[in-house]
């Protein structure tokens, strides 16, 4: 079943996203080759691609997970939290309709 990941941000936490993000990108890439994942993106802070300093308000990721437990597993095991990235990780179930 597909889930949704959603991180929101800790104010003030760029810094601690760009070191973290080579690791991050890395277990999306592994989640990718598994074909497990539907996509993913972070949501920038102001109306750009790249929003420089101002930076992001959080991240989204669609992936394919065995059940929510695994989930949620995969979600608190990522170096963002580990990094104080995200304030807050919420985890649901998603059902693709389109496309």
């Amino acid at each position: 079943m597909w889930y949704v990941i959603e991180g929101t941000d800790a104010p003030g936490s760029l810094p601690q996203r760009l070191a973290a993000r080579p690791a991050h990108l890395e277990r999306l890439e592994a989640l990718k080759n598994e074909g497990r994942l539907l996509l993913a993106g972070p949501f920038p802070a102001i109306d750009a691609v790249d929003p420089g300093p101002a930076g992001f308000t959080g991240s989204l990721i669609v992936a394919e997970f065995a059940d929510l437990a695994s989930a949620q597993a995969w979600a608190d095991a990522d170096p963002y939290i580990e990094a104080g990235v995200y304030a807050q990780v919420t985890v649901r179930p998603f059902k693709k309709v389109l496309p």
